[in-house]
């Protein structure tokens, strides 16, 4: 069965599901910062998921990376899965700005979070309401 890391649970504001994986919006104000996890159980590298599910996770990143990209006008979109304190595997989909808080250095250990306000995960909701209406399921709430 599919439990999320505490870590990430922690530190993660859930969006909805896509057929592969959960979105998750990371609880940092200094940039729109999202993660796909897999929903398969026990799985903290790649090459664990089958080839049918190494394909989706792929398209479900590059899909979200695009709709991102211009939903929040991106100067560039950083893309990776590090997994050195969270095990289980997941996909960072960050967008980053010329004015961003951390430019042009990753967001890692950059600043400390500030979370965001429930006004600004509204409107992050409702701007990928209008772009996420393929295959997306947004959570309840």
């Amino acid at each position: 069965m599919f439990t999320l890391d505490a870590r990430l649970q922690q530190d993660t504001l859930l969006l909805g599901d896509f057929p592969l994986c959960r979105l998750l919006l990371m609880n940092d104000a200094h940039y729109p910062w999202f993660i796909l996890v897999p929903r398969r159980e026990a799985v903290s590298e790649l090459f664990q998921l089958d080839a049918e599910e190494q394909q989706a996770l792929w398209r479900e990143t590059t899909w979200l990376a695009e709709k991102l990209k211009d939903t929040f006008a991106a100067d560039k979109m950083n893309v990776a899965t590090l997994g050195n304190v969270v095990s289980q595997l997941h996909m960072h989909v960050v967008v980053r700005r010329r004015d961003d808080a951390a430019w042009p250095a990753p967001v890692w250990g950059k600043h400390a979070a500030q979370p965001y306000s429930e006004r600004q995960v509204a409107a992050i909701k409702e701007k990928l309401q209008l772009v996420l209406t393929e295959n997306f399921c947004f959570a309840e709430g």
